[in-house]
């Protein structure tokens, strides 16, 4: 057994089970390919793939069992690559960032900058999704790690941390009748048409889930990812928004005025999620502890020994 054959049963999958393709993608040969995967086959007394004639057609089921060994066995010798990589340059190399609009353009230029600062010469990328995309980035290696606020923590593969804690606010225009409210009531606002965001992002499922337990039935009037474009509609007078605390900032948006609606809506978590049993470069450890400075490498690491996920 050796890892060519690892490789190719792998890339064989990938390609949706055309050899010829595999071989093109490893810069090899089909007849290679074939051969390698039949003496694998025959060293595990198993047949890994279903074949019609010389073709392969799928996994036979212990060829899943197969693959699934074959996939950590991989990410174990990508992981001693890294580890190499890093002892040779430790304070360079690539670091990609999966998360949502939110989390991109309102708490992490701050964080960006100063990991920049410590950390000149690592390639920063950031990606963009909604909560499931980001996650998926992250088990299947396209990104290190992602922020979000819905969903990831209950993601299997990976194992997720608190960052912060935040809370939602109405914005409206000033003057707004809603700002001479003493305590802002569900019912109120479900008086007026509501702009807020997709039901993929910044904690909305609370925004739902409390309303529907008042059995109150709001006219949500536009959804949308960004805060930026809720603002502008709150702005030309076509309703109340329901944004991130964090998405507010009194020096820009001068136009608009905030109330507070945590008491509403509950608090939400953002949290910062790893690939379970990844190998994460000691500058990636420093970006998390400058975005959540509770979480030290220290309790990262235990955190991903154990496979768990913590709570605030």
């Amino acid at each position: 057994m050796n890892l060519h054959q690892l490789r190719f049963v792998r890339e064989a999958v990938r390609q949706n089970y055309n050899l010829t393709d595999a071989a093109k993608a490893l810069f090899t040969s089909q007849p290679g390919v074939s051969k390698a995967i039949i003496e694998l086959e025959e060293e595990l007394g198993v047949d890994i793939f279903t074949r019609h004639g010389k073709r392969i057609r799928g996994l036979t089921e212990p060829g899943r069992l197969v693959l699934e060994s074959v996939e950590l066995i991989m990410q174990e010798i990508e992981s001693l690559k890294r580890i190499g990589k890093e002892y040779a340059a430790h304070d360079s190399g690539s670091f990609t960032i999966a998360t949502t609009h939110t989390q991109a353009r309102y708490m992490l230029p701050k964080v960006v900058q100063a990991f920049m600062q410590k950390f000149p010469k690592v390639r920063l990328s950031l990606l963009q999704g909604n909560p499931k995309q980001i996650a998926d980035m992250v088990k299947t290696g396209q990104a290190d790690l992602a922020i979000a606020t819905e969903a990831i923590a209950a993601i299997d593969g990976l194992v997720t941390l608190p960052c912060y804690q935040w809370e939602h606010v109405v914005v409206v225009p000033p003057e707004h009748e809603l700002l001479r409210s003493k305590a802002v009531s569900l019912e109120e606002i479900a008086g007026y048409p509501l702009i807020t965001y997709d039901a993929a992002f910044a904690g909305r499922s609370k925004i739902d889930h409390a309303f529907n337990l008042r059995e109150l039935k709001p006219d949500v009037l536009l959804e949308a990812i960004d805060a930026d474009v809720i603002k502008t509609y709150v702005e030309l007078g076509m309703g109340v928004g329901i944004i991130a605390g964090m998405a507010f900032d009194p020096e820009r948006d001068r136009n608009l005025r905030t109330i507070p609606v945590g008491h509403l809506f509950g608090m939400n978590v953002s949290r910062v999620a790893v690939k379970q049993g990844a190998y994460l470069r000691s500058y990636i450890y420093t970006f998390i502890e400058l975005l959540a400075p509770s979480l030290t490498r220290k309790m990262v690491e235990a955190a991903m020994r154990g496979g768990e996920n913590y709570e605030l």
